[in-house]
């Protein structure tokens, strides 16, 4: 907080991306993974608008990750029960 302004902190994502590498689908987690990283890094030097960017592009990859490996589940779980 330089020069009395405050600076807001950009969500990164980093847990939401590594439970999705582990859990739900690994390519989109790891892309989610490093987009997470990298908004964490813009954050650390200030950079708000590369931030929010990385930001964003991990909420996406985030969600349709998720998404992706709940629908995966459903399948496998319904050939299971086959």
């Amino acid at each position: 907080m330089e020069g009395g302004q405050a600076r807001s902190a950009v969500p990164s994502y980093l847990w939401w991306s590594i439970f999705n590498t582990l859990c739900c689908c690994l390519p989109l987690g790891v892309a989610a993974l490093v987009c997470s990283c990298r908004a964490r890094d813009a954050n650390a030097v200030g950079q708000e608008a590369a931030a929010r960017e990385a930001s964003k592009t991990a909420k996406t990859l985030n969600v349709i990750g998720l998404v992706c490996g709940i629908i995966i589940i459903i399948i496998f779980v319904t050939l299971q029960l086959i």
